[in-house]
Formats: C-alpha cells, structure tokens, sequence
C-alpha cells in the first residue's frame, strides 16, 4: 500500500510516527470534540496514576490531547500523545483521566524503516536530530513493505521524501546500512553525470491560446514564459494541466533539496549546458546549468536558472551537483520571441541595452511593466527555427501596443 503522510515525531529510538493525510479531518474533528468536552484545568485532587491509563493533557498551546501514561514519576507523569507520538513529562495538574475517546485507534502510526540497519545497531543521537530536523511536520509518502505481528509494534515502510528513498539517504550519510540499495542506483540520487540532461517543456499546438506569465525579459522581443498553472481561461489545454501537476511537484521536489543541499557535492565540472543546482541571492537553491565560465582566479561560473530564464554569475561555491531525479521535471521557462513589432527607427534615446543595441533601455523596461506580475495569454506562431508567440494583455490587447503608443517600437508585418 502507497499513501500520503504526515510525518508528526521522531522518537529518541529514531520510530518515526506518521499521521495518514486520508485522516486528518477525522482527526480535526476529534480534536474540536475534546476541546468543547474539556475545559479549564486538569485534575487538582490527589490521584492515583496507572502505567497504560488513558488520559487527556494540557499541552503547551493549551489545547487538550489523548495520551496515555507512560511512567510515574512521583508529581511528574511521562506520557505518550497517542494521536502524535510524542513522549513527555507533564506536571499531574495538566492531566485529567478519562474513558472518552478510548474506542477510538490511535491516529499516529509508529513505523521503522524495513530493511535498514542504523550504525551501531541502534539509532545515534545525532541521527536521531537530523531525523527530526528533515522530516518533522513534512508530507511524505510512505511505501507499506511489512505489517507487524503485534499490531501495537512498529510497521515496517520505505519512505520517500522529494522523489528519495530515506533508507538510502540516511545510508548515504553513513547513519545506517540499507540492505536493499537498489533505491540508490535507481534514483541516481548523487551522481554527476555528465551525460544528463533537462526535459523540455511541451507546448501547445499553434494557434491555441493559452495563459502564460513572463519569467524573464531579455529584450522587448525576447522574453521567457511560464505556462500558468491557475487555469484562468476557461478552455484549459492538457499541456496547461500537466505543466501544473508537474510545477507542483518540481516545488515540493526543490523544497527537499534546500533541506538536504549541504550534502550534495559541489559541482566541479563546468562542462557546457551540464545540469546543476546554484544558490539564487534568496539564499535558495534552484535548477541550473552551466553556460560559461566568466572568470579563472577565482573561478566563476555564468549559470542560467532553466525553471525561470534569468543569470547568475556565481562562484564555485554556490553549485552544487543535481540529484538526477530533478531531471524528470521539464524546464518550466521556455525561451520566446514576439511577434508583430520592431525597434522604432526613430528612437532617439540614447542610452541603449549592450547586448541588444537595437533597442533602448526605456523599451526594455517598458515592456518590463507591461508584463512583470500579469496574468497574461499567448499563441503560438511557429515552433521552428524559433518559437515565436503573439503575446496578450489582460485586456486582451498585444502588450506590445503600447511600446507602439510611445513610440518605442514600430509595427512589423
């Protein structure tokens, strides 16, 4: 069985407890019904606590909790929440004891990784931390591999995270050994291979109108386009829907990458168009490739961000090898000429883009305006030797009217 999860707690034996997206509104509800049925304080009168009893506590956000008494420890109780997992010492005050709720299972289920043995046969501490920081209140998908004997013991899974296996990960980084590495050759998780290379993106056919935003604008007639994934026409192609469904995951994917970026190796081949991951001046980590390198001592490298069109000049230090499972992403920004217009000839500004001269500067931020942050449409030309588009306002009028209007650019049939 394959399904979504929650991941709620990391025990200190490294059991990791995960909640079934499936259950979250059953849980919600139970939630809401403890908080109307309890109220105020926990238990004042002197009591006489039982290992295993059923209970509800006073957590710190001063909500109220199943949970189940651990260990008594004279004033103090150790107790477990049984809908999250964690374990932890509460004063007597903030319990109170119950038979509410006890017909109803648990919703955290404990589970181990299957097949995987940690370092020194049980879970470091230091694992056990790392454990924490990477997956606690993430959204996993979990791969049932074997149910327990006992149910109250542990199910055995394999857990994904961004498209990884967990097992081979932490075996990566020599926190235990997975007996089934499979997942590692797989996946491809931290290879540089030179041979890889990015997917391109699938259009639509010509003459279809789709939404579109700018990601980049090079010059007036360049721009690169993301196909918008919030469906705003009313006729909504399958490229749209799947360049959607495959932005939604490249973002999640990404996500768990800046959370394990720091042990993927540094790029050290500048091989032309090679696939990389490069740190934008957000501090976050994105898709990349290698266009050039700008300079020797120190190394710089020119990188492009595929998912976006714009630049980085960046130093070694700021690549990083791609885990090749980001490749199956197709690029999401697609290169693009406009149709329909030309620099005007009469364009008497004086100062000039440098790598487009044919254009002044006050075009290129005109267009800038007319496009950055709109939700826009465009259609498709041709295809070859270039993609060429016509591209549409909000107002359903071409952008480029208004360069036109200002005498910026000039129309071109």
């Amino acid at each position: 069985k394959v399904f979504q999860a929650l991941v709620s707690c990391i025990g200190g034996d490294g059991t990791i407890y995960i909640i079934p997206k499936s259950c979250e509104t059953a849980l919600n509800k139970l939630m809401a019904e403890i908080q109307n049925t309890f109220q105020g304080l926990g238990l004042l009168i002197p009591y006489c606590w039982k290992k295993g009893e059923a209970c509800v506590v006073r957590g710190s956000d001063t909500m109220w909790y199943r949970a189940k008494i651990v260990e008594v420890r004279g004033s103090t109780l150790q107790v477990q929440y049984i809908d999250h997992g964690y374990i932890e010492s509460i004063p007597q005050c903030h319990l109170y004891p119950t038979t509410f709720y006890t017909g109803i299972p648990p919703f955290c289920i404990p589970c181990q990784l299957y097949k995987t043995l940690p370092t020194g046969n049980f879970w470091q501490q230091d694992a056990v931390d790392y454990l924490e920081e990477l997956l606690k209140n993430e959204e996993v998908e979990i791969h049932v591999e074997e149910l327990p004997h006992n149910p109250w013991d542990k199910l055995s899974i394999s857990l994904y995270f961004g498209g990884m296996s967990l097992s081979s990960f932490m075996a990566y980084q020599k926190y235990c050994v997975a007996e089934d590495c499979q997942d590692m050759q797989k996946l491809g998780v931290f290879e540089g291979d030179l041979s890889a290379s990015y997917l391109l993106q699938p259009l639509p056919l010509p003459g279809e109108t789709f939404a579109v935003t700018v990601s980049h604008v090079v010059s007036p007639k360049e721009v690169y386009i993301c196909l918008d994934s919030s469906g705003s026409l009313r006729k909504r192609s399958h490229t749209g829907r799947a360049a959607s469904c495959d932005s939604e995951s490249l973002d999640k994917a990404l996500k768990w990458c800046n959370k394990i970026v720091k042990t993927l190796p540094h790029l050290t081949n500048f091989k032309k168009e090679l696939p990389c991951l490069a740190e934008y001046v957000d501090g976050l980590w994105y898709r990349a490739k290698v266009l050039s390198i700008t300079q020797l001592v120190p190394v710089k490298i020119l990188v492009q961000f595929v998912d976006y069109g714009t630049y980085l000049v960046a130093p070694t230090s700021r690549l990083r090898r791609i885990p090749l499972h980001l490749l199956k992403y197709p690029v999401q920004a697609v290169r693009v000429l406009l149709a329909g217009f030309k620099p005007a000839s009469d364009d008497k500004n004086m100062e000039r883009i440098p790598y487009s001269p044919e254009w002044s500067l006050k075009a290129l931020w005109t267009m800038v305006d007319c496009v950055e942050g709109k939700s826009l449409s465009a259609s498709i030309l041709t295809v070859s030797p270039e993609v060429t588009i016509s591209l549409y306002g909000d107002d359903r009028n071409l952008v480029h009217l208004k360069l036109v209007e200002m005498g910026l650019a000039e129309l071109d049939e």
